[in-house]
């Protein structure tokens, strides 16, 4: 899932109010300036660009920290699902089983390859797709299952895993959201039979400019993805399919390269920040907060408003200079190109009324989060 960077670097003034954007790099960049100053210079002085030798020592780091056989670097994450669902076999006349609460690319890559997307509704509690519901949407043409960690919790990959092996079905995990994720102590996207990711700049893991990575166990998935991003062929102008130019460019892979080790540290940044507003919004009337479960990184950090109230509270927020995100204010299946009637997956229609992000990342101050808990409950008792 390929996204906008919600807010720009930094915080500042906006209207004489001290502005605490949902997202801010600035710490990270300033943190790590020296270190990626010497890897983008090494990379410019190497004259190698695009794949290389800093791209293959980045496929084998990520595949080492993430516990994989292959690490396959890409143009986009949005790539990695298409080129992930190709390589696992996955093509017209198929369906894909996914959930219509995510980004559009997820079910996107799934029309690109031929295939139809068949939405499942979500858990509320969870916001990812409901196992329970996926049995009945299994029809003789379903060829794979394309789960969303969604907001950086891992779905429930036991029983969704159970059903796919159950009924002879591909597993494509969408990981965009949830680099580091953990589900029984394994790294998403190694559960599957594939995951993609997105290294889009507001990721848990980002680059400078776009990225995406598909990661599988599977020795012939692997070989296909390789192909497959580089125009179908295993030797340059001997192609033996149609496919893309999805390669990750050496500087992003020598960005990614620096700031991998630190990923973890600022996950669990993340946990903690994610913590600390609940602890401070609990029993906030009018709210559902996020459960910290075991292994969630919070790419976001997504309370439910209820009352209808969600979009006049997010601009008293914006007014306050306290930014948020609306994730996601259409679910998939409402979009003109799927076309499903209001009322066809009343959980993931009402999440997109009642979900608001609140500022996260891992640099954020508690200065700022009691500032955006106080002003989010007094909004919220006036409205």
């Amino acid at each position: 899932m390929r996204e906008a960077v919600p807010e720009g670097r930094g915080a500042g003034m906006a209207g004489g109010v001290n502005r605490i954007p949902i997202l801010d790099l600035s710490p990270e960049i300033e943190e790590l300036w020296d270190d990626l100053m010497a890897a983008i210079t090494r990379v410019l002085r190497s004259g190698q660009f695009i794949l290389g030798p800093e791209v293959e020592a980045f496929e084998r780091e990520v595949a080492e920290y993430l516990g994989v056989k292959h690490a396959i670097g890409l143009n986009s994450g949005t790539d990695a699902l298409v080129i992930g669902l190709r390589a696992l076999g996955v093509g017209p006349g198929d369906e894909v089983i996914t959930t219509p609460f995510t980004f559009f690319a997820t079910a996107e890559a799934i029309s690109l390859v031929g295939a139809t997307p068949v939405f499942v509704d979500i858990d509320p509690k969870t916001f990812n797709i409901d196992p329970n519901l996926i049995p009945a949407a299994i029809t003789p043409r379903t060829k794979a299952i394309l789960p969303v960690h969604l907001y950086g919790r891992p779905a429930e990959m036991d029983a969704i895993l159970a059903i796919a092996e159950e009924h002879g079905l591909k597993v494509l995990e969408d990981c965009a959201q949830a680099f580091g994720a953990a589900y029984q102590g394994k790294k998403v996207g190694t559960l599957g039979h594939a995951g993609a990711f997105s290294f889009f700049p507001s990721k848990n893991l980002g680059a400078y400019g776009d990225g995406g990575l598909l990661v599988t166990n599977d020795d012939g998935v692997a070989e296909l993805a390789r192909m497959l991003r580089a125009h179908g062929s295993k030797r340059k102008y001997y192609n033996e399919m149609v496919g893309y130019n999805s390669r990750l460019d050496a500087l992003q892979a020598a960005i990614l390269r620096v700031k991998l080790p630190h990923v973890d540290r600022w996950n669990e940044k993340r946990r903690q920040v994610a913590e600390r507003y609940n602890q401070l919004l609990a029993g906030t009337p009018g709210l559902i907060l996020p459960e910290v479960s075991e292994g969630h990184v919070f790419h976001q950090y997504t309370v439910r408003i209820l009352g209808g109230k969600r979009d006049r509270v997010q601009q008293a927020l914006a007014e306050a200079g306290i930014g948020t995100m609306i994730y996601y204010p259409v679910p998939i299946h409402r979009l003109l190109i799927y076309g499903h009637p209001e009322g066809t997956f009343l959980e993931a229609e009402n999440a997109s009324k009642e979900a608001l992000s609140l500022p996260m990342h891992p640099a954020l101050q508690s200065g700022d989060i009691h500032r955006v808990v106080a002003v989010l409950q007094e909004i919220t008792q006036i409205l």
